[in-house]
């Protein structure tokens, strides 16, 4: 889940798709931004790669791409409307297979899963267990698709994943892995950074040979959660549709409400 730091209160513009003749058919849609780089998810998966999704989005993809899966990492909110739950339900009710991780799919994922919706990767499994709550957790500032998505942030899963390393490698004890985390937890998450947080421990007085021992252990040392968490969603994706694999059971009835049919229509 993102929000990009160079346009913070302009919706981002959103690439024509293009429309599919009634006899193709496009095998994935994969809603990509920050989590992971373009060049490695195609490394995984041969897809047609959309920016980060937002409202309106997968209804768009149903109608101009008619994919059999899609699949979502990142998202949009605060800054435009994010997606949907209804039109992730409309694309499940329609006979296709939704995956999601990492991010705004992970969200989602956590969400819609009792309805088909299928979640991949730890930061889904914390989300779905009720281990992780905030929206937060996942959020990042970013630069343009044009320079490829920069992170300017981390994200607080990415955090809490590396300081666990951290302390399981011997680099932290477990109370300064603790501390670190809170003191991450406690910033914007615009402001999360690893030398913000160090710089914040310094100031109040933690142990400085244990925060010298983190920054010299970091480079090599820094998990990223959400990007490992994509590369398994695309993993299991591409085994999905490598199989005379059928559309996910429906497990709800879609309702059709005027209201959803002005917004279809609009999207």
């Amino acid at each position: 889940m993102i929000i990009p730091a160079s346009t913070p209160a302009l919706a981002p513009s959103r690439p024509a798709m293009a429309r599919e003749t009634s006899a193709s058919r496009t095998a994935a849609v994969i809603f990509l931004g920050p989590s992971l780089a373009r060049a490695k998810a195609e490394q995984e998966l041969d897809a047609v790669y959309l920016p980060p999704v937002a409202q309106g989005d997968v209804t768009r993809a149903l109608t101009t791409l008619r994919p059999r899966a899609i699949g979502i990492i990142d998202g949009y909110f605060e800054c435009v409307p994010a997606v949907w739950h209804k039109e992730i339900l409309h694309a499940l009710d329609q006979g296709v297979a939704v995956f999601g991780a990492a991010s705004m799919g992970a969200l989602r994922a956590a969400e819609l899963h009792p309805f088909g919706m299928t979640g991949v990767g730890a930061v889904f499994e914390a989300y779905r267990d009720g281990r992780l709550e905030d929206d937060d957790e996942v959020a990042v500032t970013h630069g343009p698709a044009e320079l490829g998505y920069p992170v300017l942030s981390e994200a607080m899963v990415n955090i809490r994943r590396t300081l666990s390393d951290a302390a399981a490698d011997g680099c932290l004890s477990a109370g300064m892995a603790t501390r670190l985390e809170h003191l991450a937890k406690e910033l914007p998450y615009r402001e999360r950074t690893y030398g913000r947080i160090m710089t914040i421990a310094a100031e109040i007085g933690l142990d400085a040979t244990e925060l010298s021992r983190l920054k010299a252990w970091l480079p090599a040392g820094r998990f990223d959660q959400k990007g490992d968490d994509a590369r398994r969603m695309l993993r299991t994706m591409r085994r999905w549709l490598g199989q005379d694999s059928h559309a996910m059971d429906v497990r709800f009835h879609f309702e059709h409400t005027a209201l959803w049919d002005r917004a279809s229509q609009a999207a």
